[in-house]
């Protein structure tokens, strides 16, 4: 391999691996709201 192909191979893995560590970041920081207000009635037959 030469440099060049090293250096994007280099750029695309901090870029995938970044974004997931990003995003796993975000959802430690920011959890789903638990105290939502209940839904409708599900009026839908059952098959």
């Amino acid at each position: 391999m030469n440099a060049d192909a090293l250096v994007l191979m280099l750029v695309s893995i901090v870029l995938i691996w970044g974004g997931l560590v990003a995003s796993i970041a975000y959802v430690a920081r920011r959890p789903e709201n638990d105290h939502m207000p209940d839904g409708g009635e599900d009026t839908r037959v059952p098959d």
